[in-house]
C-alpha cells in the first residue's frame, strides 16, 4: 500500500491538474477520478480520499453563506455580496439564510473564515 505521503504527495499533483485557468473544472475532477478509479493503482483510496477533501476544501473556499436574524433588503445583499467580491474573488457563489437566534446582526462565512457579527455573539462573550 501506498504510504500516506505518497498518497497526499500524488493527490495533491492531481488536484492542481484539475485547474483550467485558475478555477477547479469540474470535468477534468471527474476526469481524474474515474481514471484513477478504473485504472486503481496501489494506494488509489487513499489518493481519491485526498482528492476528495482538497476539491471539497477548494469549493467551500468558493462558497459564501450569508446568515441574519432578518431578512435582508436587496440593498443590504447587493452591499454584503459586493464586499465578499471585492475580497474573495468574482466567483464566489452565495446562500443567505434567516437564524432568529442570532438576535440581530450578521454571520458570514466564507470556507474557514467566519466573520460573526451576531447580538448573540457579543452577549456570549460579555464577562459573567
Amino acid at each position: 500500500m501506498r504510504s500516506s505521503r505518497e498518497a497526499r504527495k500524488s493527490a495533491r499533483s492531481l488536484f492542481r491538474a484539475c485547474f483550467s485557468g485558475g478555477v477547479l473544472d469540474a470535468a477534468r475532477v471527474r476526469a481524474v477520478t474515474d481514471a484513477i478509479a478504473s485504472e486503481k493503482p496501489r494506494g488509489h483510496l487513499a489518493v481519491l480520499h485526498t482528492l476528495s477533501r482538497l476539491v471539497r476544501l477548494e469549493l467551500d473556499r468558493r462558497h459564501a453563506v450569508i446568515e441574519s436574524a432578518s431578512p435582508l433588503t436587496e440593498a443590504e445583499m447587493k452591499d454584503v455580496r459586493a464586499d465578499l467580491v471585492r475580497t474573495h474573488g468574482a466567483d464566489l457563489t452565495f446562500e443567505t439564510a434567516v437564524r432568529p437566534e442570532l438576535i440581530g446582526g450578521l454571520r458570514v462565512r466564507v470556507g474557514s473564515d467566519v466573520w460573526d457579527g451576531s447580538v448573540r455573539s457579543r452577549l456570549a462573550s460579555l464577562p459573567v
